[in-house]
């Protein structure tokens, strides 16, 4: 899984999200937001890369599942932000959009491994 498309967009995914938080730092965003974003938005790249050292295909899923978990709350965040005009329309639609495509990946994995 060293190359694999999940693991390349959700690390890509976190850095997005660090960068974007440091610029909502320097702008002055509620504190209290910026660590909710960064947290779980660099978690579903934490929660994809461990996965490859899990130790069966329970422990997979669930790496899995908590990574889905975390993007799908990261999107909520964004909304939260956009709405209260910390960034703007342009850059919500482009993180929601890395959202949902992290999201489809992730559920079309689960979906697969619960399948075995």
């Amino acid at each position: 899984m060293a190359d694999s498309v999940l693991r390349i967009k959700s690390k890509d995914f976190a850095k997005d999200i660090v960068f974007l938080c440091r610029r909502l730092k320097q702008n002055n965003v509620e504190g209290a937001l910026i660590n909710q974003l960064l947290r779980c938005g660099t978690s579903v790249g934490a929660n994809v890369h461990e996965a490859q050292y899990a130790q069966g295909t329970k422990d997979f899923i669930s790496k899995f599942e908590i990574a889905l978990k975390e993007c799908n709350e990261s999107e909520y965040w964004f909304e939260l932000l956009y709405e209260t005009n910390s960034f703007t329309e342009a850059e919500f639609k482009d993180f929601q959009s890395k959202c949902i495509e992290l999201r489809r990946m992730l559920v079309s994995s689960v979906t697969t491994l619960k399948k075995q």
